[in-house]
Order: C-alpha cells, then structure tokens, then sequence
C-alpha cells in the first residue's frame, strides 16, 4: 500500500515553517523590492540574523544537519515540503545551521576550523568549480595546484560562484594530475579568503549575485586538502548532486502562490461586464497551471524519498529539476498574462519572479543537460522504465 499522506509531526513542521515565513517574511517583500531599485540586494544581515534567531527560537535550526551537530535531521522529504513553504516568498532567507554537504567529509581539525563555524552562522563558505570555460562540462576545469614542498599553489579563475562575494573561505576544485584529469586527477582544496584569493561581482537580472574568483598562485598548505588529493571530482558530483530536489521544491511553492494571486485577480477583474475568471482562456491557464505544479510536486518528492531512502536518487533528481524549472517558468508566464498590463509593473512581484525563476533553468544543470543525462541513462540501460519502486 502507497500512503501520501504526512503524519501529525510533519503536518505540524510544514504548517510551523508556513506560518513562519506569511508572518516573518513575506512582509519584507516590499522591502526587497524597494532596496532593488536602490541598486540593493536582498535584505540587511542584520534583519536576516534576527529573522535566524526568530527561528532558532522555535526549534527551526540545522533543517538536514546531523543531530550530534545540532541540528533537526528531518530528512530528505521534509526538506523537500519545508523548501516548497520557503519557495512562496521570493526574499532570500534560509533557516540557517546548515553546511556544504562536503565539509562533513573533512578531518576532525578541518570540522572545528571550517563545518563546525559554517553551522553556527560564524563563517560562510561557497563552492567553486565553474570556470569561463567549464560551466556544464565540469570535466573540463583548467585551474590548477601544483606541489610546492608540503604547500600547493592554486592558479586559475571560477566564475558564477553563489556567495562568492560573501564567503571568507572557499571549497575551490582544481587540477592536480592533468594526464588523470577528473578521473583521479582533480582535487578539493578549502582556502581562506587572506590566503589571497579575490573576488568580483557579477551582476544579474535577479537577486543572484554571483561572483568570479581568482587565484594566482594562491598558497594553500597541505592539511587544507579536503579529502584526499585526486578525489576531488566525486566531492564535487556528491555536492551538485545531494539536494538537486530542493530546486524544484522551492519553485514549487513559488508557484503555488503565484497561481493564487493569478486566481484571486481572474474573480475580481472585469472586462466586458463579467469576471475574467467566466472566461475559458483564463480558466485554461489557471487549469494547466495546477496540473503541471501538482505532477512536478510529486517528481519532486519522489526524487527526496529515494534520497532519504539510501537509494539513487539521481536519475529522480534530473526528472525533477527539469520538469519543476520549466514548470515554474510557464505558471509566472500565464500568472503574468492573467494580470496583464499590470502583471508588467513593479508594482506587484510577477516581474520579479519573471526574472528570478529564468535562473532554474540554468543553474545546478541547464535544462539541455538535464536532457541529455536522462536520455543517457536510458539508452545506457542505468535506469529502465516502469522500474517503479526499484
């Protein structure tokens, strides 16, 4: 027997997290989109840390971090429900006490210098391994390290680096044996940002304010190795890979509530003496927008339950991303035209999510990458189809 439904726990989290962000912070909204055209992104560190403590406060710390670190453990599926809570507001927040998968997989010095600061909000990290000339191809990363006694030196450039800006240190990957390449030869480094590397922002039509990085000959000493040298290319597809789903679960809620602003506006807009709503073209677009958000929800969760089930998640992972990021572009394109005229302003979100949500389809594996790995694993014989449940 398949049981849907959530338990009263989980019922309770996903309603907690729901009244949380209607309360805390969708009312910063404005907000966001005021310091927007003041040339501002997102809100002040100071208003997010309050917001973190707020909910720390009420138990939300840590969403998937380990226990013994302090934090929930809820697992992949609730993760997954929490994301799509946090996806109806487009201000950038997170809950905090969390950290790159990869860093757990540091020595015990390399925890207390860099996971166990990250967790506690102390320090902030990013993960660099997109160049100008690597960005889906990850294979084809040209920047290097090269022994110098117990040191290495890091020459070469990562760009679109999320929080780049920000971070005081860097999971930078680069090529450490070029004859073995990513098989073997590409190795995970963790390097303070007053070791010497710098970085420039990239400015974006949305929110995302990516940053290019540059290391020339950057020293780094050995002990700064995360995991073993030559291993650094499978830390970096454990990393792209582990929360694939939640991209699609936070588009998920984004575009639940927006489907019911285009629904709330369709009832009390006029044209022609009757409600737009009366109309079968609007009703289409509010029709196919439900059902496309209701099948990229269940990919979605699918794809977090073989996750938290030990199982591999992957082949799940790409359906979902693909299906959830142009699912989420097609409801803010029909929520848009149901607002029409008005839909264009800044005066309300839509325009905003127009912008934010064009980035699913590029980022963590463009749509044509999603593509071609699906197919892939289909021709190759990795995954057969009606292999439910397998």
């Amino acid at each position: 027997m398949v049981d849907f439904s959530l338990s009263t726990e989980e019922r309770q989290i996903r309603d907690t997290v729901r009244a949380f962000i209607t309360k805390e912070v969708m009312p910063l909204e404005q907000d966001v989109l005021r310091g927007e055209r003041a040339g501002q992104r997102g809100i002040e560190p100071e208003v997010v840390a309050e917001l973190r403590a707020k909910a720390r406060r009420s138990g939300f710390w840590g969403v998937n971090t380990p226990e013994e670190y302090g934090g929930m453990n809820l697992g992949a599926v609730m993760s997954a429900i929490i994301a799509m809570e946090m996806g109806r507001t487009f201000v950038p927040f997170s809950f905090g006490g969390s950290a790159d998968n990869i860093l757990y997989a540091g020595d015990e010095e390399q925890k207390r210098q860099y996971l166990l600061p990250t967790i506690e909000g102390e320090r902030r990290s990013c993960f660099a391994i997109t160049e100008p000339g690597a960005g889906s191809d990850a294979r084809n990363i040209r920047s290097r390290a090269v022994r110098d006694g117990d040191d290495w030196l890091i020459t070469g450039e990562k760009t679109f680096i999320t929080g780049g800006n920000e971070a005081d240190f860097v999971m930078v990957f680069a090529v450490t044996d070029p004859d073995k390449g990513a098989d073997g030869g590409v190795t995970c480094f963790l390097v303070d940002r007053d070791m010497g590397w710098k970085s420039e922002p990239i400015e974006t039509m949305g929110e995302w304010g990516p940053a290019s990085l540059v290391f020339d000959e950057v020293r780094v000493p050995g002990r700064n190795v995360l995991g073993e040298v030559g291993k650094g290319f499978q830390l970096a597809m454990e990393w792209i890979g582990q929360g694939r789903y939640l991209i699609p679960a936070r588009a998920i809620g984004s575009a639940e509530r927006m489907l019911q602003m285009g629904v709330d506006y369709a009832r009390q807009r006029h044209s022609m003496g009757r409600p737009i709503a009366d109309y079968q073209a609007i009703q289409w677009h509010i029709a196919d927008s439900q059902v496309e958000i209701e099948a990229a929800k269940w990919l979605t969760l699918y794809a977090a339950w073989r996750a938290q089930q030990g199982l591999d998640a992957r082949h799940a992972s790409s359906i979902a991303k693909l299906n959830g990021a142009v699912m989420a572009n097609q409801v803010v394109d029909r929520v848009l035209q149901i607002h029409g005229g008005m839909g264009y302003t800044k005066e309300l979100p839509i325009e905003r999510w127009y912008r934010e949500l064009r980035l699913l389809r590029i980022f963590e594996g463009t749509d044509e990458i999603q593509k071609r790995t699906i197919a892939r694993n289909l021709i190759k014989g990795h995954v057969r189809l009606g292999g439910i449940g397998e």
